[in-house]
């Protein structure tokens, strides 16, 4: 301790103190060699003379007391548990500021800082600034449609896997992709500078985007129409099925969600007049997560349309196409992660909450 590289300088004072005192020079003596106080060299010579080695830490301070209560924390984060309305408090949501002040406020404390509350918040992993969107589960029978559709995602129908001439395709519409015309010029970035767009603009006209997606060859078809409907998503699907492998396949699956143009039996007798290798398979009401059309128009519309800046619709036909033979360069399957003991595992967490809540339940199937 006394002469080694890694030992703190106090650590090696103190063992240095030990040392001259072994050799039996006297208090006075050792200050003098160690440059330090006669107080200090008789404190620590007697700390080790009791305890040893163990004697020359630092022994557990108190600190400076505390200045709010265990109950004063747990009431400041039961606050934040609550939504500001319950409170009488006009706010969505709460941020620190405004729980900090209506701490002071009820007389949970007399003052506190922001900080002090975001401290609090952050042991237990609390952000009531933060929320997130979602709807309840109002299909009655969500589990079985959910569940075919995770399972043709694993390439299985009814129990059996799907053959080598059987395909999964998913389709939906993606409306109203605006041309923006900016009215003045899109800037590129720079050095230290985003690329900046103006926020004034002028309207193009819009258009509607129908695609379908072949979940194990990641294969995108799309084409632009000027309006959703029962024609333009007919024509989607007569532009795959004329085209091989799907026309002469055994069995082509389409996904569809139940919006207008593809709703109910009507649109399954349509698709099956038409061709009768088509087995259309609805999402779930209010379960559009489960269709993968989604995942890919989500990167359409990061990569494609935002920020949006066209001169016409026609420059947006032209991205359009060009992004869908740059994406099937390169395209791989998805990693659908979510399978059928995972859509189990959901439902159940759902029955347990609305044993739990069964006012909640009640109220979202009254809406």
């Amino acid at each position: 301790m006394a002469y080694g590289h890694k030992t703190e300088y106090r650590l090696r004072m103190r063992a240095q103190v030990v040392l001259h005192a072994a050799r039996g020079r006297s208090n006075a003596h050792i200050a003098r060699e160690t440059r330090l106080h006669l107080d200090t060299v008789r404190t620590w010579r007697g700390r080790f003379a009791e305890h040893g080695l163990s004697g020359l830490s630092d022994r557990e301070r108190t600190g400076r007391p505390a200045m709010f209560t265990a109950l004063q924390v747990a009431e400041t984060k039961a606050l934040a548990c609550q939504l500001p309305a319950e409170t009488g408090t006009p706010l969505a949501r709460w941020s620190c500021p405004e729980l900090a002040r209506e701490v002071v406020a009820r007389a949970i404390a007399r003052s506190i800082s922001a900080s002090t509350v975001r401290r609090w918040l952050a042991d237990d992993a609390l952000k009531p600034w933060q929320y997130q969107s979602w709807i309840f589960i109002r299909d009655p029978d969500f589990r079985a449609k959910a569940g075919r559709i995770m399972d043709l995602y694993a390439r299985i129908s009814d129990g059996v896997p799907l053959g080598r001439d059987e395909y999964v395709v998913c389709a939906d519409e993606k409306t109203s992709v605006q041309a923006r015309c900016r009215c003045h010029p899109t800037l590129a970035p720079g050095q230290a500078r985003a690329m900046r767009i103006n926020h004034e603009y002028d309207r193009g006209g819009a258009l509607a985007y129908l695609a379908a997606y072949d979940v194990h060859r990641a294969k995108v078809f799309g084409r632009t129409e000027a309006t959703t409907g029962i024609v333009p998503f007919m024509n989607l699907v007569i532009q795959v099925m004329s085209e091989e492998p799907y026309a002469s396949a055994k069995h082509v699956f389409w996904i569809v969600d139940n919006g207008s143009s593809h709703r109910g039996k009507t649109a399954i007798d349509r698709l099956t007049s038409t061709f009768p290798n088509a087995v259309m398979v609805h999402t779930p009401v209010h379960a559009s997560w489960t269709n993968q059309i989604e995942i890919f128009f989500s990167i359409v519309q990061r990569k494609v349309v935002s920020p949006n800046d066209f001169t016409d619709l026609g420059e947006i036909r032209d991205r359009l196409r060009a992004f869908e033979d740059r994406y099937n360069a390169t395209a791989q399957p998805f990693q659908w992660k979510f399978t059928t003991s995972d859509l189990d595992d959901l439902l159940a967490r759902l029955d347990r909450h609305t044993a739990d809540h069964p006012e909640e339940s009640s109220v979202a199937l009254a809406a």
